[in-house]
């Protein structure tokens, strides 16, 4: 009989554990959902990202032009900052087609995702700007997140999402992530991430534009 009841609530104990895995897997908020519905609606978008960063005592700073096209095609250009000149495109996979700016921006090399020459400081990847990438980090990395009123940021009316990270040193030491989203777009607006007290990633997108015609022509690798 003790062994039965311990099997039982052995068995209970793993089916638990299994179920709070599962509930954290996936987070869940309106703004999420809002989200990925004006998303089902989009062929392809352009927008700008302002990009503030620290690593230690390294401090960079760029404005980024994306353009996405689904399933997965990105391209990115360093408009201004470290790196000026330089750009890249992403066609889904490991690689990442670019070149550098200034005299060197005839020579095109296919180098690896995660290469420090096509990442950023903090060593995010093309498809780590894109804006429904950004959205699922806060679906997708285990924490606690909470959804509120955001205010106004940018000159729009935003919902606020706010996720603490359960394990920061699977998520590049980031312990909080917030992000404002567009109440009329649901489109990113702004989002900071945070080691600590500290802002180590500041980002803005604006002159979103979706549907815009793009093809694979534009996305050449």
């Amino acid at each position: 009989m003790f062994r039965q009841r311990f099997a039982a609530v052995a068995v209970l104990a793993v089916a638990l554990a299994l179920a709070t895995a599962l509930a954290r897997a996936a987070n869940s908020a309106p703004a999420i959902d809002a989200f990925r519905a004006a998303f089902a609606s989009v062929n392809d978008y352009t927008y700008k990202l302002h990009s503030h960063e620290i690593m230690g005592t390294q401090v960079q700073d760029r404005i980024y032009d994306y353009s996405f096209m689904k399933p997965h095609f990105a391209k990115t250009y360093i408009e201004a900052g470290d790196g000026q000149g330089s750009g890249g495109v992403w066609a889904g996979g490991d690689q990442v087609s670019g070149h550098q700016g200034g005299m060197l921006s005839f020579v095109h090399l296919k180098v690896d995702l995660h290469d420090s020459r096509a990442t950023s400081l903090r060593g995010y990847t093309i498809p780590d700007g894109l804006m429904q990438d950004v959205v699922d980090t806060y679906a997708n990395v285990p924490g606690t997140l909470t959804q509120s009123d955001g205010g106004t940021v940018g000159g729009e009316p935003t919902d606020r999402l706010e996720l603490i990270v359960d394990t920061p040193s699977a998520n590049k030491g980031v312990t909080r992530q917030i992000l404002y989203l567009s109440k009329s777009t649901h489109f990113p607006v702004r989002q900071l991430l945070y080691a600590g007290d500290t802002v180590v990633l500041d980002q803005t997108f604006y002159d979103v534009h979706t549907n815009v015609g793009l093809t694979q022509a534009n996305f050449p690798f």
